[in-house]
């Protein structure tokens, strides 16, 4: 299968390079870049890339952005960012899927790249997003600092093999201070779902990978808020055997925590602020 690539941009001199090497197989690629002050436009169109220049607004905007108005020529569409790498086993996957007319985008899971190897436990691996879909019929909205297709779950199916995602490709220093923009978006949904949370213990215990969990994040929702930094940590480190990942497993465990902390002290300021309206 032929497909177009989207990447979204922000200052990846360091990262644009490896992430269009790993592409040299597409001809049809488009960059939405957020405002770049350095190199990385540049890189860009020395490689004959299309670059698109729109505001960073939220990451389902600049998907939606650039699926309207990058021209794409094929009908399916591949979505990465300048930290994620497609792997010749990915490559080859994908060259071989033969979508039936019920699927309109795929699931694909990342793997977490930390200290030359993967996260394989303490990343959660295989976590899913949609990253493929039909030009005509994938949308995005915006979740938290995140985006998620905006379709039936239905009509998505799973692909198996992973990209590699580089998210500490410039510095922890970077990762943390990015994060704390994240736990402010974040502590908004953690607010909004304690208020009207709905949980259905089907869902919880469901078999659908998806489902699962996406209800189980909404039951730690309901978590005290004092206790959500050390539970992530325990969950990470210990319940997903984090420690098999040696150093990396638990720097990034304990990463996790404190960007969990960042998050319940946000929501606790917007709790408190919504009691004190009220009163």
């Amino acid at each position: 299968m032929k497909v177009s690539v989207l990447l979204l941009t922000m200052n990846e001199e360091r990262n644009l390079p490896r992430c269009l090497d790993a592409l040299s197989w597409c001809d049809d690629i488009a960059v939405v870049d957020s405002g770049s002050t350095d190199k990385t436009i540049e890189i860009a169109r020395a490689r004959n890339v299309r670059v698109l220049i729109n505001p960073f607004q939220d990451f389902a905007a600049q998907r939606n952005f650039g699926l309207k108005e990058a021209g794409f020529r094929h009908p399916w569409v591949l979505h990465l960012d300048a930290d994620e790498v497609a792997t010749p086993a990915f490559v080859q996957r994908l060259i071989e899927l033969e979508p039936d007319e019920k699927t309109d985008a795929f699931y694909i899971p990342g793997k977490l790249m930390m200290l030359d190897r993967p996260l394989v436990h303490a990343g959660l691996y295989p976590s899913y997003q949609v990253r493929l879909g039909r030009l005509d019929r994938l949308k995005f909205k915006q979740v938290g600092h995140g985006q998620r297709e905006d379709m039936e779950h239905e009509r998505v199916g799973v692909f198996d093999e992973p990209y590699l995602h580089y998210a500490f490709s410039n510095g922890l220093k970077a990762w943390l201070k990015r994060h704390l923009e994240y736990a402010d978006a974040e502590s908004t949904v953690l607010v909004e779902a304690r208020r009207a949370a709905s949980i259905r213990l089907r869902d919880v215990l469901s078999n659908d990978k998806v489902t699962r969990r996406r209800s189980s994040k909404l039951l730690a929702f309901l978590m005290p808020l004092w206790m959500r930094p050390m539970m992530r940590f325990i969950y990470v480190y210990i319940v997903r055997r984090g420690f098999l990942d040696g150093r990396a497993g638990i720097l990034y465990a304990f990463m996790l925590s404190t960007y969990e902390a960042m998050i319940a002290i946000l929501a606790y300021e917007n709790l408190r602020k919504s009691r004190v309206g009220k009163a």
